[in-house]
């Protein structure tokens, strides 16, 4: 049997303290995730449920995507804005037909701000990560698991392409931007497939059938977040701080849509969109290595070689199975690979597909 070991173990105040660090074996559990399919169990991620019949206008009202038309049994993702148009809160969603599911990292927050909004909608979101739990399916042979399961296949992610700059009105169709797959489960609750394999919802008593049914081999939070750094995909709280703006992480692809009806922080959205070029980029650094082996600090500065002043910020910082020491990071939109960075000790550089 592998031996699990808990990040709180190695940090009780790390944001995932509730999940895995690994198995035993961290390079191990990445080349399953990168090559095969492997099991990640996210359960520590908040969970809310929207029940009611206004639940998609109310939603599509309050946060950036389109949902009025969100058919039964599909996902999608959203965003909550700030008045000035930073990134308050990110949600992967789900509609049964009953309930809207949002996963999201900040569950009690977003709870917070959608109790504020309900006014005479007949809508009942309350929290109920204690009673659900998501596990995610990781790797190219995705598939062939949820054909095991008796799910698959199921259709690709569905993304439209983000238009250019002062497009044409009725460019965006009136359709989420995003649109994700989804079966229900034997056991309760869903499945829903995702660009990096697939996420399901049980209950949590069943946690344990659904690990022993899959039979995947087991990884940990940690080869998770190297995969998602590897791929370039942000995480809220992360890549984020209190002035981001979607376009600066690649959020508008998946979860903006840019003609739908006002909603809090739109007009943001619009300008930054027309200008097309937002202040700040989502880059992948690569990290020496050399002065230390010791990953930086979420949200440690990004310094111009010689210059003290910050030009941006580390978000998720992973050792990486092939890539060596990487991460991502918020930084200027000027800076070019060929800008000589340095992260504490270290120097970086950003990836040239950056």
């Amino acid at each position: 049997m592998l031996s699990a070991i808990p990040v709180a173990a190695l940090d009780p105040t790390d944001p995932d303290a509730g999940a895995v660090a690994h198995y035993g074996e961290p390079a191990k559990e990445q080349r399953t995730l990168d090559t095969a399919a492997g099991l990640v169990d996210r359960s520590h991620t908040g969970v809310l449920a929207v029940p009611g019949a206004d639940r998609l206008g109310w939603l599509h009202s309050l946060t950036t995507q389109h949902l009025t038309d969100l058919a039964p049994m599909t996902g999608s993702e959203l965003l909550v804005l700030s008045p000035h148009g930073h990134v308050e809160h990110h949600a992967v969603l789900t509609d049964d037909g009953a309930a809207t599911w949002l996963d999201t990292a900040d569950a009690p927050g977003l709870l917070q701000f959608l109790e504020r909004m309900r006014f005479l909608m007949r809508v009942e979101p309350a929290e109920v990560t204690q009673d659900w739990a998501l596990l995610s399916v990781v790797g190219p042979q995705t598939d062939e698991v949820l054909i095991s399961l008796g799910v698959g296949p199921m259709l690709p992610p569905d993304l439209l392409a983000v238009p250019d700059a002062k497009f044409a009105t009725g460019s965006v169709p009136p359709r989420p931007t995003a649109v994700y797959a989804v079966e229900r489960l034997t056991y309760g609750g869903w499945v829903r497939r995702m660009p990096y394999g697939a996420d399901l919802l049980v209950p949590r008593q069943v946690v344990p059938t659904v690990v022993d049914d899959l039979g995947l081999p087991l990884a940990g939070i940690w080869a998770f977040e190297a995969m998602r750094v590897a791929a370039r995909r942000p995480r809220a709280g992360f890549e984020t701080d209190h002035k981001t703006l979607p376009a600066e992480v690649g959020w508008t692809a998946p979860a903006v849509h840019l003609e739908k009806g006002c909603y809090r922080g739109q007009e943001t959205i619009a300008r930054v969109h027309h200008l097309g070029r937002p202040p700040r980029k989502l880059a992948l650094l690569h990290l020496d290595g050399i002065a230390t082996d010791e990953l930086p600090a979420r949200h440690s500065p990004v310094l111009v070689e010689g210059n003290e002043r910050p030009v941006g910020f580390i978000g998720t910082a992973v050792r990486h199975y092939e890539l060596g020491m990487i991460a991502l990071a918020v930084v200027k939109q000027n800076l070019t690979p060929d800008s000589p960075l340095r992260v504490g000790p270290s120097t970086a550089r950003i990836d040239p597909e950056s």
